[in-house]
């Protein structure tokens, strides 16, 4: 479809939530919570805080004053929307027993109108990722797929790129190209206005309901100058396209020894991330036996126990599970699903209490590879 383009104020930007609103979604958009900007509950566009950013780096989140007013100047928030599509903890059936029978009853509860307001296009993309992976593999998973019905998305194209940030790399921002239903572009010159662009007909009928003005092509040009700029300012980077091979010649290489001597197996990097679906399953009944529950609740790769089969762990060693984590990232989700489990988000890093960042790890392996 041909993207349709308005420009609009903060007027228009409270009628867009309001809209939303107003046809039954919870609008979930960044905000100021405690210590760090994170996705929350949004009732109104008072709830966005102007003139705050974020400053990262390896193992560091700090929020700090911004040098303008926008609203989504801050980096990605500390968590991803992942939790809202891909819930932590889902149950997935009920036993009743009757009349010393078991009755299955499976249980699809229905799904929340949630609209992701505000988001990354890195998280945008990474949605995708989770789409291609839960929706349009061999077997659909049906609460994924629920929420994803009931999702409304709202871009927020980044102006500004924070330290940890190397979605450019990955082709994953600082613009969204797709998976959205309408796209803002924030510019400050006197006054907050923003450029929406509509990438559905869901979102051009909602872009319709405002009657904003149409955007000049200077508006639009100079609205997409700022990303190219946040681009530019990008200093980490991985090279995807050669992160395969990279990745096979150097599995026994020395530098995993000594990532696997950092690392606290803590799994951070797997809960922050917007791609990782890994998930384990616990059953349990009453005492009387007459009820019991399987649920479903995220895992990570980066514990013992979830690589355990009969007889013990595959991966016993954290210098072994860092190594499976990274090149399923880069390397084996491109073979089972043809692109990689990375967007450059760089919340793996920041939130990575030992510091470790998988681009530098990634260069490593690749320097030997050129070597």
């Amino acid at each position: 479809m041909k993207k349709q383009a308005v420009r609009f104020d903060d007027t228009g930007l409270t009628c867009l939530i309001e809209l939303l609103r107003g046809e039954g979604y919870e609008v979930i958009g960044p905000r100021k919570s405690g210590p760090a900007v994170r996705l929350a509950r949004i009732e109104s566009a008072a709830d966005l805080t102007p003139g705050i950013d974020s400053e990262t780096s390896p193992g560091r989140y700090r929020m700090a004053g911004a040098p303008d007013a926008r609203i989504f100047g801050a980096g990605p928030a500390a968590e991803s929307p992942k939790r809202y599509l891909h819930a932590p903890e889902a149950r997935l059936a009920v036993a009743e027993r009757e009349n010393g029978a078991f009755r299955i009853i499976r249980d699809t509860p229905a799904a929340p109108k949630t609209a992701l307001f505000g988001i990354r296009p890195c998280d945008v993309a990474g949605i995708a990722r989770l789409d291609r992976v839960l929706l349009r593999d061999r077997y659909k998973d049906p609460d994924y797929e629920a929420r994803r019905e009931q999702t409304f998305i709202v871009a927020a194209n980044c102006v500004r790129s924070s330290e940890t940030c190397f979605c450019a790399s990955m082709e994953t921002g600082p613009r969204a190209a797709s998976g959205f239903d309408i796209a803002l572009t924030e510019s400050v010159n006197g006054r907050r206005e923003y450029l929406a662009e509509a990438g559905s007909t869901k979102g051009a009928a909602m872009l319709a309901q405002i009657k904003a003005e149409p955007a000049a092509a200077d508006f639009v040009k100079a609205s997409h100058a700022q990303c190219e700029a946040a681009s530019a300012q990008q200093t980490r980077s991985v090279d995807y396209r050669r992160a395969r091979k990279v990745i096979l010649r150097n599995f026994e290489h020395r530098r995993w020894d000594a990532v696997g001597k950092r690392c606290l197996a803590c799994g951070n990097c797997t809960m922050s991330c917007p791609t990782c679906f890994c998930v384990n399953t616990k059953d349990s009944s009453s005492p009387d036996l007459s009820h019991a529950e399987r649920r479903r609740l995220w895992d990570s790769c980066f514990t013992q126990a979830f690589s355990y089969i009969h007889g013990g762990s595959v991966r016993t060693s954290t210098k072994s599970r860092y190594r499976q984590w990274l090149s399923h990232k880069l390397a084996h989700w491109q073979d089972q699903f043809g692109e990689t489990g990375c967007v450059g988000c760089g919340r793996c890093i920041t939130w990575c209490p030992a510091g470790i960042d998988i681009t530098e790890e990634f260069a490593a392996l690749d320097s030997s590879s050129q070597s």
